[in-house]
């Protein structure tokens, strides 16, 4: 076997990321070597590969969904929004510079299509199958000339398009048809059917309406994809994510022990990885919100602040929202504080950074004994390193540095010398992301958090975090192989796209 399949939307966040993973799990199920693909991506939630290449963290969910290690060429350009007009570009894991929009999509994009192909034509002669998500909408008509990731794509490397639509949003048959009828008949020609995700309801009351569709555009649903709950695992956009409120990544468990924890995350602007707490939101009786006002915080147990592309706009916003002063009181009275990576550096004494925001020298929040510079140059890194007794497996993705000029360094090595992070009384800092995903290290820095708030809890012995992605994975791979005509994609994967498909006018403008 030697095929792609593209799988488009209708819009951002109607389920492309969960579709593409859902199609990954249910092929490496049977048995087939199949490898994810965006050739584009705009996410502030990233990872490390083994290598040190830094891609979107979404692919390399899909990419554990198919069951093989992430790389670079599964994500080579990734965009790290630093405001409403600017980029960070990301070549092939590796930072080269920061765009305006108008600069990306006025020739810097289409320059890059070359690079795109080649890893696309690398993963497809190492794999069976490479399944490639689009992003945003394929009909976007102002950007369609210099598009790389949706129909420039597509229609570069022959490949078929499946476009998701969500229905729980209403006007899924107007997205449907509007998406192919905005397209070019060079375009429609690869629009090979349809995916409705997020249904919920008798599937028979929408047949008259996919048959309708179908007699309108010539092209097929593929499937009826229910609505889960759940399921929006390593998601790109933090955008969306006060919004979300409480996260619970399993299925709801009472407390192992007597009292839950209540945990608040701050909701910074241009939050990063963000997916870091969502480990302690798998665990039993801990209940994550994420908060914007002072008062939120006042019955949480622990205060997380997040990464952030922005640290020196994230302190100016938790000043200005009385956040800063809220923290300080906490930390004052004892009360648990946890800072990641952006929150790290702000919980130090002063942050100079003449890199992100050339804001020169600011002055932190004051909570822990450390100063911030920020290099020219990124750290990406995978360190392992030791922690209240456990071992920890993270990954690093920073322009500040941390100097640490007191208090008691939270990772070291085997031989106990400092590697990373600080604390002081019931304040934590680290610039490590995914540590918490560590078990053994997060039951014994829950108990610590426990202890230092009064309360009344016991971490589960039994939660293992990694288990639990693998359980959503394969849910994603069941909703594929239950609820979508898997015969059909298959025949799309292996023969690609139908001939004979019909023009839906009026086309592109």
């Amino acid at each position: 076997m030697s095929g792609a399949l593209m799988v488009a939307g209708t819009t951002s966040d109607a389920g492309k990321s969960v579709v593409t993973a859902g199609i990954c799990r249910w092929l490496a199920r049977r048995g087939v070597k199949v490898a994810p693909f965006k050739a584009q991506n705009m996410s502030l939630n990233s990872f490390v590969t083994r290598e040190g290449a830094e891609i979107g963290r979404a692919q390399a969910m899909q990419a554990a969904a198919a069951r093989v290690e992430p790389t670079a060429l599964m994500n080579p350009v990734l965009l790290k929004p630093g405001g409403d007009r600017s980029s960070q570009v990301v070549l092939l894991g590796k930072p080269v510079g920061e765009l305006s929009a108008r600069g990306y999509h006025d020739g810097k994009q289409e320059r890059l299509l070359g690079t795109v192909i080649d890893c696309l034509a690398e993963l497809r002669r190492t794999h069976d199958v490479v399944v490639c998500e689009g992003a945003g909408s394929p009909a976007e008509i102002n950007l369609r000339r210099s598009d790389i990731v949706n129909m420039g794509l597509a229609r570069a490397a022959g490949i078929p398009v499946v476009v998701v639509g969500d229905i729980d949003r209403g006007g899924v048959f107007a997205s449907f048809f509007g998406t192919t009828a905005l397209l070019s008949p060079e375009d429609q020609a690869l629009v090979a059917g349809y995916v409705v995700n997020k249904f919920r309801g008798d599937v028979s009351l929408l047949e008259p309406g996919l048959e309708m569709l179908r007699g309108l555009t010539g092209r097929p649903t593929l499937g009826v994809l229910p609505f889960r709950d759940g399921l929006g695992i390593d998601e790109e956009d933090g955008m969306a994510v006060p919004l979300r409120g409480a996260v619970r990544e399993s299925a709801a468990a009472p407390p192992h022990g007597a009292e839950l924890l209540r945990v608040a995350v701050a909701a910074v602007p241009l939050m990063s990885n963000f997916t870091d707490v969502d480990a302690l939101a798998a665990e039993p009786g801990v209940v994550v919100r994420f908060v914007d006002r002072p008062e939120e915080i006042a019955d949480a147990d622990l205060v997380v602040l997040p990464g952030t592309r922005g640290t020196v706009r994230a302190l100016q916003w938790l000043r200005s929202r009385g956040l800063a002063d809220a923290v300080a009181r906490r930390a004052a009275e004892g009360r648990p504080v946890l800072g990641i990576c952006g929150g790290h550096q702000m919980l130090g004494r002063s942050v100079e950074d003449d890199v992100e925001s050339r804001a020169g020298a600011v002055e932190g929040l004051g909570l822990l004994p450390t100063r911030t510079v920020f290099a020219a140059e990124k750290t990406l890194a995978r360190p392992v390193g030791t922690a209240l007794g456990e071992t920890v497996h993270g990954y690093e993705i920073h322009h500040g540095v941390v100097e640490v000029l007191g208090g008691e360094p939270l990772f070291r090595d085997g031989r106990g010398t400092p590697l990373d992070g600080c604390q002081q009384g019931a304040v934590w800092g680290t610039t490590w992301h995914g540590a918490l995903e560590n078990d053994g290290f997060r039951r014994a820095f829950l108990r610590r958090v426990a202890a230092d708030a009064g309360r009344a809890f016991v971490p589960a012995p039994d939660t293992c975090f990694v288990g639990l992605r693998e359980q959503q994975l394969d849910r994603l791979g069941d909703l594929i192989e239950h609820h979508a005509d898997t015969g059909a994609l298959m025949r799309l994967i292996e023969g690609g796209v139908p001939a004979g498909l019909p023009f839906v006018p009026p086309g592109a403008p």
